[in-house]
């Protein structure tokens, strides 16, 4: 039985108008999705990747959509690369009051087979690449009252990874672990700070990794019988940027088609 994905229904155009959102990660997929819909909702754009061409083809697209957007490259696990985007920011367009981790790399090694190098690759990217951005905007959250951080899991941060090894899996824990301590630290000085948990979603890389065979056994077992869209988490990350996510802090959203409902 074929789903039919749903439209999405357009963003209020001024609802972010102001603000200033980092994306990590927003070369491609979930993260460019995300930085299309911020810009969309008035938001200027600071896109961040780790591949150069990526970054500067989804701020062109967001600058040629009549939005303020501009690409920085640089490793988010690397504290010097992160000071950078952020001056980079600051120079720009001003104080920093949105951050969204979307930057993350997924490994399939089996633990038997894993080595110490590809462990510390994988926690780095997905962990500490979240860490050090969201470290690195509290000091302008706080001193403006308000900030929204948005940090990205994955049902695997509930459970185990359906396509990652144990690496993964435990990054995804992890992250959610340090969305819900730094939502009870940050609450007094008007910051929340939320996790997006997406399950197979029609990326780049589940498009290029896993075939049409396997996918539709994937899909079969959901409650909703197909792939999540990059619009339906930017959707939701959208949500969680605004003022009328005011009162959530410390949560972690699924967005798996009711994956883990069963």
């Amino acid at each position: 039985m074929s789903v039919s994905i749903p439209r999405i229904p357009e963003p209020i155009t001024d609802e972010l108008a102001g603000r200033v959102a980092i994306v990590t990660g927003a070369g491609r997929g979930m993260g460019r999705a995300v930085a299309v819909r911020l810009a969309a909702a008035g938001a200027s754009v600071v896109v961040n990747d780790l591949a150069a061409d990526a970054a500067q083809s989804t701020a062109d697209q967001l600058v040629s959509s009549g939005a303020m957007a501009i690409a920085v490259v640089g490793d988010v696990s690397k504290s010097a690369m992160v000071d950078l985007m952020i001056k980079r920011s600051n120079d720009e367009y001003g104080d920093i009051s949105i951050l969204v981790n979307a930057a993350g790399i997924l490994r399939r090694t089996v633990v038997f087979d894993m080595d110490e190098d590809e462990w510390d690759l994988v926690l780095n990217v997905n962990l500490k690449g979240t860490f050090l951005p969201s470290k690195a905007v509290l000091s302008s959250m706080r001193a403006s009252g308000w900030g929204r951080i948005v940090n990205f899991s994955s049902t695997a941060g509930k459970t185990t990874s359906t396509l990652g090894g144990a690496h993964y899996t435990t990054s995804k824990h992890a992250v959610l672990g340090l969305t819900r301590h730094m939502a009870m630290e940050e609450a007094d000085h008007g910051i929340t700070v939320n996790a997006v948990c997406p399950g197979l979603i029609d990326t780049e890389m589940v498009q290029q990794d896993v075939d049409e065979d396997r996918l539709k056994r994937y899909t079969d077992g959901f409650p909703i019988h197909r792939l999540g869209q990059p619009a339906e988490a930017a959707e939701l990350v959208a949500f969680l940027a605004s003022d009328r996510a005011a009162y959530i802090t410390g949560q972690a959203l699924d967005l798996s088609g009711g994956d883990l409902m069963v």
